[in-house]
Formats: structure tokens, C-alpha cells, sequence
């Protein structure tokens, strides 16, 4: 993956096995049931990589936390939904999260933004999610930037003691 452009203060970047630590801790302090479907992460913590998650899996934004220091900020994960060779054209946003002291600066916006760029030098004209139907801030973000719902698993999980949707959108790639 090369250096994607964009607007937070850095320059949106691939993830690196020196961004763990951070990403892990991030990953846990962004956790809630509006987007989380496992169990929150209790101590001791699970790897952020490992076989199924590797870096190269990942785009990390950073940007200047309140204590005026650079740090990550934000991170989303893109695969190939499947290994099948007739699915190549398609990237598959697994996981999305932007640190609470850094939303509203168009972060989100920025790290789907460059995810839609690598996965076109990838050759993929497709992009795909799931997100839960509850998740309205989500949704009208990935709605902004050009995904539409394609089905709806109605009351999929059990969350928080009410059942939730699981809404799969898509949008083309195409320039």
C-alpha cells in the first residue's frame, strides 16, 4: 500500500507492527455495543495482530490529540471478504474506529477515502460492510459516501437486551 493523501493532520498511512500497542489500545477504548457484536475486552488482552489481522490490513490516520502531541487517531480494516478468485474485485470493510477526542474532524471520512483508493490500485471495483441497523451515525457516513443498503438480516444480535439488524451496504468503486 502506498501513502494515501487526505485531511486529518497526516497524511492517512498503512499500519505497521510498531502501530500495536496504540492500535490495541484504541480498539478497546472505542468499544460499544452501537458496533461491537463480541463481548467488550477484558485484561489480558489478546494481540491486536495476528494471523487473521495483520498490518497490512489496515490504514491508520493520526492527528494531534488535546495535549498537542501526533498519535493515532483512527484506523479501518480492509480485506478481501473471501478467498475465492472470483470475488477479487470486491474489498470488504471489516472494522472502523476513530478515537472519541478525535471525531468531528473528518477523520472516518478521510481513512474510507483512502481505503476506496488502495483497494482501486488493488484492482477492486467493489466495496462492501456490515454495520449494525442501530449504528445511525455510521450509517449515514457510509450513506455520504456513496453505500447503499443491499439486505438486512433483521434482529441478527442480541445486544445490550434488545435485538439488532445486521445491514450489509455496498457501492462501487468506480471513479
Amino acid at each position: 500500500m502506498s501513502v494515501i493523501h487526505t485531511h486529518p493532520v497526516r497524511p492517512v498511512r498503512p499500519a505497521v507492527l510498531s502501530d500495536e500497542a496504540a492500535l490495541g489500545e484504541l480498539d478497546r477504548a472505542t468499544w460499544s455495543t452501537l458496533h461491537a457484536v463480541t463481548p467488550r475486552p477484558q485484561p489480558p488482552y489478546a494481540p491486536f495482530f495476528d494471523d487473521h489481522h495483520k498490518p497490512e490490513d489496515f490504514l491508520v490516520a493520526e492527528a494531534e490529540d488535546p495535549a498537542g502531541g501526533i498519535r493515532i487517531a483512527g484506523y479501518i480494516r480492509v480485506v478481501a471478504p473471501t478467498p475465492l478468485a472470483c470475488n477479487t474485485h470486491v474489498r470488504q470493510i471489516q472494522g472502523l474506529a476513530v478515537a472519541d477526542w478525535a471525531r468531528g474532524r473528518g477523520i472516518a471520512r478521510a481513512l474510507l477515502r483512502a481505503a476506496f483508493a488502495v483497494a482501486r490500485s488493488d484492482g477492486a471495483n467493489r466495496m462492501t460492510l456490515r454495520v449494525l441497523g442501530h449504528n445511525a451515525p455510521a450509517r449515514a457516513l457510509y450513506e455520504s459516501e456513496g453505500f447503499v443498503v443491499e439486505g438486512v438480516l433483521p434482529g441478527e444480535f442480541f445486544l445490550g437486551g434488545r435485538y439488532v439488524d445486521d445491514v450489509m451496504m455496498g457501492r462501487s468503486l468506480a471513479p
